[in-house]
């Protein structure tokens, strides 16, 4: 990870301010004109898959489960964006987490920019969730930077279609390890 990627990712880490509103609303002032128009397209993809590596490392170090699969844009056994049956009708998550017959989607939305993954995410959420809960799966989100938390329609979206949805910092990483620990806990059938 370059220098000025981690500045930036460090600078968004906005999960520490939830249940403080002013502090919350101060930072997404000061950093959201920051980071807005001022960070091309292509450093934000650039970020999103660094927050996609460090979930992932975050999970591989976090979680004490014995024989976990991690894979980045990973798929899950019949959840398609298509009525096509190749593998190119298969939907990609950004993570999915499996042991055995267990998976578990996890979607990470890291917005720098004011083009919205988020918006994108949001409006495929039911559509996937439906999918994901009639094959026995789980859904979870983690969702960081100041333009998301502006997008309040497009959050509750998807928090109603989710099993998991967490803000992009330690405490709350740590909520999804233990999610992710319960569900496949081997008592869990």
């Amino acid at each position: 990870m370059n220098e000025k990627s981690a500045e930036v990712l460090a600078k968004c880490e906005i999960g520490n301010y939830l249940g403080q509103p002013d502090k919350l609303n101060k930072f997404i002032k000061q950093r959201y004109i920051w980071v807005s128009r001022i960070t091309s397209g292509s450093q934000s993809n650039t970020l999103g898959q660094i927050a996609q590596n460090f979930v992932k490392e975050y999970l591989q170090d976090n979680l004490g489960i014995i024989d976990i699969a991690i894979r980045p844009n990973g798929h899950l056994p019949g959840v398609r964006h298509t009525d096509q049956e190749s593998e190119k009708g298969l939907t990609t998550f950004d993570l999915v987490i499996s042991k055995q017959d267990k998976f578990v989607a996890i979607e990470i939305s890291f917005q720098v920019t004011t083009n919205s993954v988020i918006e994108r995410k949001a409006g495929q959420a039911r559509s996937r969730f439906e999918q994901i809960e009639n094959a026995g799966y789980k859904m979870a989100y983690v969702i960081d930077g100041a333009g998301n938390f502006e997008r309040e329609n497009a959050i509750r979206t998807l928090c109603t279609y989710s099993h998991c949805t967490v803000a992009f910092s330690h405490n709350e990483l740590n909520v999804l390890c233990e999610f992710l620990t319960d569900y496949f806990a081997p008592n869990n059938e």
